[in-house]
């Protein structure tokens, strides 16, 4: 029994709290998480400065809460030095989704549990180190200066987009700012693995293609000249196939540089063009024609629509400005054109359902919910019921193109090895037949 009891053992903080009434306060306390204990101190009616986690005889774990070195704390505010400006803008391109989804929640903890704007920054801050105590300061100075947490997100820019900072004034205008942090801490969330799903579904086809295209390079630039060195001079003519891959054998080791740099600048000189806006819409109109393609990315799309639209408007936002960030959300520039003709015709005074339909890139399932959102006055509690289904939608398109793409990627790099097969045996099959 006792082993038991010292495995699931929960872990233990050491923490040091503000002056209070009765003075300073320190000791222990035992909680599942940082979060966790961070909501019983606060609840108690302490503020704590300093929150460690500590092994069972009461030993520091290094890294274990994130503290900032003793450096940071004791340094000046960070906008009043050039250099420290510097690594404040590479602090915000380089915080994750994953850390912005942390820093709202426990910011929504510690508002949550009474704790005012400034000391909740300040506590969160204690507990971070680098790049994102640099920026948490940076907040922490403009809010001490009389600006709004929104005001102070939005002078910062990213990580923080027009989503965030939408949800924050939105909570600030309504008294409703702990509970629209956790929103935005869920739907960051969500969204952070609805990408990840993505990026999960294409790993396996990526490593398909560039396994067979290595081998493949490999085949033609060392085997195949090997094989027809052999027999090249007693055929008077090789055929087709071979003359193909020998070409592109001496090609490739001829010429691997220039094929390297003609490489990037198609990449550089496409991406360049992709930039423009007309190009960047007709070719995000056509992906969404592709059979298999263009339903995931229809899908994901659905599934940010609904969940971003609900959740802005639960958050009291104004339907026409909810639309306006939603269509940011997209990813898609053909469907952002159609959501910029929905905001107008809104604006003018017509409702979303109608606009929506017509544009014709929106499944009639989504059309249909929104309409029945709108006639019974509750479009935020269905927009939010829809959105977990399209979000479990999203996850059965991802594995429809997950079984589909591969199949497509063998056979096609199937022909290209039977091009290098026929290469070898056609003219040995000829040699052959000329000695007998």
């Amino acid at each position: 029994m006792s082993l038991w009891l010292i495995l699931i053992r929960m872990p233990t903080f050491r923490f040091t709290s503000l002056p209070g009434p009765s003075g300073p306060d320190a000791g222990v306390i035992d909680a599942p998480d940082r979060a966790a204990a961070l909501r019983i101190l606060i609840q108690r009616g302490q503020t704590p400065s300093r929150l460690e986690e500590t092994t069972t005889n009461g030993t520091h774990i290094p890294g274990a809460t994130g503290r900032a070195p003793s450096s940071a704390e004791t340094s000046v505010p960070v906008s009043s030095t050039p250099s420290n400006l510097l690594r404040a803008l590479r602090a915000l391109r380089g915080e994750s989704r994953a850390g912005i989804v942390h820093l709202m929640r426990e910011l929504a903890t510690a508002v949550g549990a009474g704790l005012p704007l400034v000391p909740a920054l300040r506590t969160i801050a204690r507990q971070s180190h680098g790049e994102r105590r640099i920026m948490l300061d940076r907040l922490i100075d403009q809010v001490e200066h009389g600006r709004a947490l929104s005001e102070a997100m939005e002078s910062i820019g990213r990580p923080f987009n027009d989503l965030i900072i939408s949800l924050v004034r939105a909570g600030e205008a309504g008294g409703r700012l702990p509970e629209v942090l956790a929103q935005a801490a869920r739907l960051l969330e969500r969204d952070r693995k609805v990408r990840s799903a993505v990026l999960g579904s294409l790993l396996y086809p990526a490593i398909i293609f560039g396994a067979v295209t290595i081998a493949v390079i490999v085949v033609v630039t060392v085997i195949v000249p090997r094989v027809l060195a052999a027999v090249s001079g007693q055929i008077r003519v090789l055929p087709l196939p071979t003359r193909i891959v020998q070409g592109l054998a001496h090609a490739i080791g001829e010429w691997w540089w220039l094929i390297i740099l003609l490489a990037f600048g198609l990449l550089w000189g496409g991406a360049r063009l992709y930039a423009k806006s007309h190009i960047h819409l007709v070719v995000d109109g056509w992906l969404l024609r592709i059979p298999v393609l263009g339903m995931v990315l229809r899908d994901i799309a659905v599934a940010r629509f609904t969940r971003t639209f609900g959740t802005l408007i639960t958050a009291g936002l104004p339907v026409l400005n909810s639309l306006r960030i939603t269509r940011d959300t997209l990813g898609n520039r053909a469907l952002e054109s159609a959501m910029d003709r929905v905001c107008d015709a809104v604006a003018a005074g017509r409702t979303i359902a109608e606009p929506l339909e017509r544009t014709g890139l929106f499944p009639p399932l989504i059309v249909q919910i929104v309409s029945l959102g709108e006639q019974t006055g509750r479009l935020d509690e269905v927009l939010n019921q829809a959105a977990d289904a399209f979000e479990e939608r999203v996850e059965q398109s991802l594995k429809v193109f997950t079984t589909v793409l591969p199949p497509i990627l063998i056979v096609l790099m199937a022909g290209v090895v039977a091009m290098v097969v026929l290469s070898i045996l056609l003219p040995l099959i000829e040699l052959q037949e000329s000695i007998g």
